[in-house]
């Protein structure tokens, strides 16, 4: 399965950006456009939320609370992106991100739908 190391995390204020990624490791990277991606979010005391995600055919999903605001790419080969615009402090959490080696055509933000997971990268906002 893909390796996946997210990075981007730290401080904004409020309304400001941050640029998360999810880099797929060098050696299974020629497997990744096989992987539907996802970015969830978890804050202490509350379950893991789907945040966005991004089909083998580059179809995107969002989470009502951040659409318009966040944006889910792939960059390359390797490296998936979330782009947080306009952020609020209930963004803050530690931000994971997901892949399964298959199409997701239900539950795409769903943690259950995933078999391969990062670390997670903290964000704070304000």
């Amino acid at each position: 399965h893909v390796q996946l190391v997210e990075s981007g995390g730290g401080s904004a204020q409020a309304g400001g950006s941050l640029r998360l990624s999810c880099e797929a490791s060098e050696y299974t990277f020629r497997t990744f456009g096989r992987h539907c991606m996802g970015w969830f979010r978890q804050a202490p005391g509350k379950e893991r939320e789907g945040v966005a995600a991004i089909d083998r055919d580059g179809f995107t999903s969002y989470a009502d609370s951040v659409k318009g605001r966040f944006t889910i790419s792939k960059d390359n080969a390797k490296i998936m992106v979330l782009q947080m615009n306009s952020l609020k402090p209930e963004d803050t959490a530690m931000y994971y991100c997901a892949a399964v080696p298959s199409q997701l055509n239900a539950q795409r933000l769903w943690a259950g739908s995933y078999t391969n997971w990062g670390q997670g990268t903290q964000v704070t906002v304000s």
